[in-house]
């Protein structure tokens, strides 16, 4: 012990005690300050509270736009079936083939309307959620405005780069919009005519007659012509020799028309009476007699077939020829010849 009256180690021990105190009081008073300054307030509740706002704005926003797309479009489907709107449907007789092309056109609406609901929602997605994204970054402190600049320039770059795809995407959405075609429609393009296998907002996908596959973007897609909206119209040119009286091969196609319209097969397709013009052009050595008839979508080839071998069947029988070697007919009787 020493003068004092303490041992060699207490004075330092103290002393070290006092000061890890001071240092103790000083990093908790340097903490409450901090915690009590506008900046600490600002980043550990204001900003916090904003982000998780922003986010809830978003998620709420993005599920009642969605909802309200749906609704809308739930609603747009259970509608009262459509009625027949085009004139020349609207003379056609009321019979079971009115019937599935009014049920076959109400298929498309509804398809359409769901096909147009998918694409709204998730446009309405990607637009909120860009929106939440930007905001969330400058409530923490990063400048957005560089950020828009920036994509302003990458988004005219990647619109020179990729003016086809937009021009696909956007065609494609005005070809659902506008219903153009659907799938199972028979349509010409262009350079082909196919079934529609498939459509999307960039591709139409087609099968051609031979079994062919083919992908067309939809903005390469500059004229569409399609067989199986609404009604189609079978039409039979049926090649006469000029020797023969047209009054009496009028006749005998009507008739043979008008017999074959009774088949089951026939008529289930059928949208009105076959109609039988008359001579519709002369030739060097035949006129031609065409008829018409109103058929269901996409059914207007088989009634052609249909037609023309009943058409050939009776003129045959009868002994009208057709003009050789042109023509359906071709046809002499060997006892003729003999």
């Amino acid at each position: 012990m020493n003068i004092f009256g303490f041992s060699g180690g207490e004075p330092l021990q103290v002393l070290a005690q006092n000061k890890l105190s001071d240092e103790t009081e000083s990093a908790i008073n340097s903490t409450e300050s901090w915690l009590h300054s506008p900046m600490a307030q600002d980043w550990l509740i204001e900003r916090p509270i904003r982000i998780a706002l922003t986010l809830v704005v978003a998620i709420v926003l993005n599920w009642a736009l969605r909802k309200a797309i749906t609704k809308a479009a739930d609603a747009n489907i259970r509608k009262p079936r459509l009625a027949i709107s085009n004139p020349i449907i609207k003379r056609k007789r009321n019979n079971a083939a009115s019937e599935a092309l009014t049920a076959t056109q109400e298929q498309r609406r509804q398809a359409r309307i769901r096909t147009l609901a998918a694409v709204g929602r998730s446009a309405v997605s990607i637009f909120v959620w860009v929106w939440a994204a930007l905001g969330t970054l400058k409530l923490i402190g990063v400048d957005v405005t560089p950020l828009i600049a920036s994509a302003g320039v990458v988004g005219v770059a990647l619109g020179f780069g990729a003016q086809s795809l937009v021009k696909d995407f956007l065609s494609g959405v005005f070809m659902l919009i506008e219903d153009q075609y659907g799938v199972g429609d028979t349509i010409d393009v262009g350079d082909v005519v196919g079934t529609v296998e498939d459509v999307s907002l960039r591709l139409t996908t087609l099968r051609d007659i031979n079994g062919t596959q083919w992908f067309v973007r939809n903005g390469e897609i500059l004229r569409v012509g399609n067989f199986s909206q609404e009604y189609a119209v079978a039409i039979i040119n049926v090649p006469i020799a000029l020797d023969e009286k047209a009054s009496d091969a009028i006749a005998l196609i009507e008739k043979s028309v008008a017999d074959e319209a009774q088949l089951q097969e026939v008529a289930d397709v059928l949208l009105d009476d076959p109609v039988v013009d008359g001579v519709n052009s002369v030739g060097l050595d035949h006129m031609v007699i065409r008829t018409r008839v109103t058929t269901l979508p996409d059914q207007q080839w088989f009634i052609e077939r249909k037609m023309r071998a009943r058409i050939l069947t009776d003129l045959q029988r009868n002994g009208i020829d057709t003009p050789y070697p042109e023509g359906i007919g071709a046809y002499r009787r060997l006892d003729e010849e003999e």
